[in-house]
């Protein structure tokens, strides 16, 4: 029996770098074309731009950049879809929209057939790479609504060949009592949520780590990608955690993390190009550098993305970085966070992945959140805490001052206030979490 290969379509993945290249440049120019001859939004901005004028990559910077704020005034303009997509409803058999709004409504995704076999090609790369085969039974732990969230991955498991477990409309004590009935090998979620999921196998008795289970594929927060709670995830699954990445604007993922898991997750490079630039003077930054992503992506037809700004902090690192032999380079750490996610907490610069990455030190830690104020003229920071059931109130003191010390040592001495929430108390989340609350611009009166 031949040996299985590791990649999913191997002789794109180990390409060189200038083999690897040509072919983007080869794309480019196809998606360039395509996007100015069918998008009412490119004709537009491309009125002056001959696609055959793309001669090499560097050439990519001729082209103008896309922000979101771009995309939702076009939808807001000319409802419902903008004028961004190259096909109408008509043309799509499917809609979806973002988890999030700006004020003005979701942005809202059409896709053609054609391009949800892309989709499911996308999550396919990330999904082999992290050791997913036919004889894997997977529960997808996502509601399944018009989010786009984990629709392209569950298509990915019947590319495949993996028996797929839906896991929508479910309580999540419903879910983990399937996850074992089913004898699930691979499971998909937040990275809140596998935590979220892996505490209520705790309070039904059910022994998560010695259940199938061997793989637990994150994505939608950049915690799948933090040390700290990566390692607490594999030690409540007792299972493998791999990071991904991907969003509504593309339609699906555009990193993964490998078995090799080396820090960081591979750039599908031959279906995207992936610039990191200095987001105030947009100058393109080297390998080793953090910046903000820029994509333009090649398979979805409906919605062309060229040099789309992400608002996603990144720092990419050269391929060789990892030993998988993949040729596409790699964002160390996956995603950052977001550009805009940085607080200025008097004077000092505040990250809420530095802040997770220390609390997920405590295991007895259920659930936080980081209230930030203004007193006065003075901003005031907080780390409310809940803790998990059965925890004895004496050690309680000692605990918020471990948490206090820490978080002031990683942030330049500021004095984070910590605060114990009562059980139950904190929000939870199914999908992307949200445990920062800024309210030092809410109007007076306004709840946080």
């Amino acid at each position: 029996m031949a040996a299985v290969s590791e990649y999913w379509n191997p002789k794109v993945e180990t390409l060189g770098r200038s083999q690897l290249e040509a072919l983007q440049l080869a794309k480019l120019r196809t998606q360039t074309a395509w996007a100015k001859e069918r998008s009412p939004w490119y004709q537009r901005t491309l009125a002056d731009f001959d696609p055959a004028q793309l001669s090499s990559l560097s050439d990519l910077s001729r082209l103008p950049m896309l922000t979101r704020e771009d995309w939702m005034n076009s939808q807001f303009d000319h409802p419902p879809y903008g004028q961004l997509p190259t096909i109408g409803a008509d043309g799509a058999i499917r809609v979806h929209t973002t988890s999030g709004t700006t004020g003005k409504g979701p942005l809202r995704a059409l896709d053609s057939r054609k391009d949800w076999a892309w989709i499911a090609e996308m999550w396919a790369y990330g999904i082999w790479g992290c050791g997913v085969r036919p004889g894997d039974t997977a529960y997808i732990a996502f509601g399944y609504g018009s989010f786009i969230g984990f629709w392209g991955l569950h298509y990915a498991m019947e590319k495949i060949g993996v028996l797929n477990v839906p896991g929508g409309a479910q309580t999540s004590e419903a879910r983990v009592r399937q996850i074992i009935d089913f004898g699930v090998t691979v499971v998909a979620s937040t990275p809140t949520y596998a935590l979220r999921l892996a505490l209520e196998a705790q309070t039904l008795g059910i022994d998560l780590p010695g259940s199938a289970v061997s793989r637990v594929i994150l994505s939608g927060e950049p915690a799948g990608s933090i040390p700290q709670t990566k390692a607490l995830i594999e030690q409540q699954w007792g299972a493998k955690a791999f990071d991904t990445a991907g969003m509504t604007e593309i339609g699906t993922i555009m990193v993964f993390e490998c078995e090799h898991q080396p820090g960081g997750t591979h750039i599908i490079e031959d279906h995207v190009i992936e610039e990191v630039i200095d987001p105030a003077t947009l100058a393109p930054v080297p390998y080793g550098e953090s910046g903000e992503r820029v994509v333009t992506s090649f398979g979805r037809g409906a919605i062309p993305l060229l040099r789309y700004r992400t608002g996603d902090l990144v720092c990419k690192v050269p391929a060789d970085t990892c030993s998988c032999g993949r040729g596409f380079d790699i964002y160390e750490g996956g995603i950052l966070g977001r550009v805009d996610d940085m607080k200025i907490i008097r004077g000092t610069n505040v990250y809420p992945r530095a802040i997770e990455a220390i609390v997920r030190e405590f295991p007895d830690v259920d659930e936080f959140q980081t209230l930030i104020t203004r007193e006065g003229v003075r901003d005031e920071i907080t780390l409310r805490v809940e803790l998990k059931s059965g925890w004895l109130d004496e050690y309680w003191d000692g605990l918020a001052e471990t948490l206090h010390n820490r978080l002031a040592l990683a942030h330049e001495g500021l004095n984070f206030r910590i605060e114990r929430a009562a059980e139950g108390e904190l929000p939870r989340f199914e999908l992307k979490a949200k445990r920062t609350v800024d309210t030092r611009d809410a109007p007076i009166g306004a709840n946080p």
